[in-house]
């Protein structure tokens, strides 16, 4: 399968980025050239051939976001991290000759200034910081004008902006300033990002699955054993990983920020959902770890949907003191602690099986091990029919029985298919 890129970037990028992948058969670059980053939204819609669609930077992306948001476009961010914050800094100390002191620096996120300075035992005391991360929209004039007061008021000899069109204002006022350098490793870490979505997006009959995992209290470890001890923790999660996502016909990616991210369909979905009351990944990884982790899993229609859940469900594990795993599903809601036992009354649910919802023996059993096995999560007619091993409509017939027993309740609605009609979801009514 060709999966089938486009590229939008100033010509240089494009440029560098064929150079990269050339030799490459499983990709062929669509370059979407541009001179000045608000061409992009107009460039998006000649793109209408491609797979997913790369952005080079946070400006362009901006331009053409609500396009992308109206037509639900599958989309790449290079991204803006610490590596490349310090490869920028490399290079201004070396080839420009610039010390790395008195700086002016725009980013979408300041945290990534500061871890970057903290581990080079760099003073920040005197480097100014502008991050435009969460602003609405980018000006550049007012970005522009930030760096330019600082060096006329004489507190910044230099700027380093990540957005070219800040350099050429400044350079036009007489400012010094550079845009930073985009590495490699971010530029091939965005067309691997943008496969393995693209090759999700082409087979999308069913649920994409993205999923989070990271070290809990990395930062604290770090500190505390070193860089050498954290690598080799990395390099055994990452092997863990990637014999995971092989048994689930999944990929597994890094992404820059001491975690590590899933991406699949049906074989990890199926996974998930076998394991929800002792789910043996988490208990895998902090084995061979010997240290918590943190684990997200979102479910969507499509990759970004999937992703933007995951982080939802990672988010969960935050302010807990041991290593967590959660779901959000495509509607958001949250599914989990799973590995977690939840507590229900096997007499009073087989009681009720037999007296209310006149259910037999043989049914009655599978159906409290349908739901042991399941932790007492919500559950579809689908589900009890895979269980089971019976029809749907048969499976149908049961859920009928429980729901006139009043043995279940309705919980809400799943859709794990782009097109076609939701499921009903359904819960114990104990």
């Amino acid at each position: 399968m060709q999966v089938k890129i486009a590229v939008f970037a100033r010509k240089d990028i494009i440029n560098r980025l064929n150079s990269f992948i050339n030799e490459t058969e499983d990709i062929e670059i669509y370059p979407f050239a541009f001179n000045e980053a608000e061409e992009t939204a107009e460039l998006v819609e000649k793109a209408f051939m491609c797979d997913i669609y790369l952005f080079a930077g946070p400006l362009p992306y901006l331009y053409a976001k609500k396009i992308i948001d109206k037509k639900r476009l599958p989309a790449v961010q290079v991204d803006f991290d610490p590596y490349m914050i310090l490869t920028s800094l490399y290079q201004l100390k070396h080839y420009d000759d610039q010390k790395l002191s008195r700086l002016s620096i725009d980013i979408q996120d300041s945290t990534h200034i500061d871890e970057v300075f903290f581990e080079i035992d760099n003073n920040k005391d005197d480097i100014y910081t502008y991050s435009y991360g969460s602003d609405n929209t980018i000006n550049i004039r007012q970005i522009a004008d930030y760096h330019q007061l600082l060096y006329d008021g004489k507190k910044v000899d230099y700027v380093l902006t990540s957005i070219h069109e800040v350099e050429q204002i400044l350079r036009e006022r007489g400012v010094p300033a550079s845009c930073m350098h985009i590495p490699k490793l971010n530029l091939m870490h965005a067309i691997e990002k943008a496969k393995s979505i693209a090759a999700i997006n082409q087979s999308q009959s069913a649920q994409i699955v993205a999923g989070y995992v990271r070290i809990k209290n990395f930062d604290a470890i770090k500190s505390e054993q070193g860089d050498f001890y954290t690598q080799e923790l990395q390099l055994k999660l990452h092997r863990i990983l990637q014999d995971y996502a092989q048994r689930t016909h999944a990929s597994v990616l890094s992404d820059n920020n001491n975690q590590f991210v899933l991406f699949g369909t049906r074989g990890i979905l199926d996974h998930i959902t076998n394991h929800y009351r002792d789910f043996p990944l988490l208990k895998t990884i902090e084995h061979e770890l010997n240290t918590p982790v943190d684990i997200g899993f979102g479910l969507g229609l499509t990759a970004k949907q999937a992703e933007n859940n995951a982080k939802l469900a990672l988010r969960a594990s935050d302010d807990k003191d041991e290593g967590t795993c959660y779901i959000v599903n495509e509607r958001r809601d949250m599914i989990g602690p799973l590995g977690v036992k939840k507590e229900f009354n096997p007499s009073a649910l087989y009681r009720s099986l037999i007296h209310e919802a006149k259910l037999n023996n043989e049914l009655s059993y599978n159906f409290i091990d349908f739901i042991e096995v399941r932790n007492n999560e919500p559950f579809s007619s689908n589900d009890i029919a895979k269980y089971y091993g019976v029809t749907k409509r048969s499976a149908e017939r049961t859920i009928k029985k429980l729901m006139a027993g009043n043995v279940i309740k309705a919980s809400g609605e799943e859709k794990p298919y782009v097109k076609g009609r939701p499921r009903k979801l359904f819960k114990l009514n104990q």
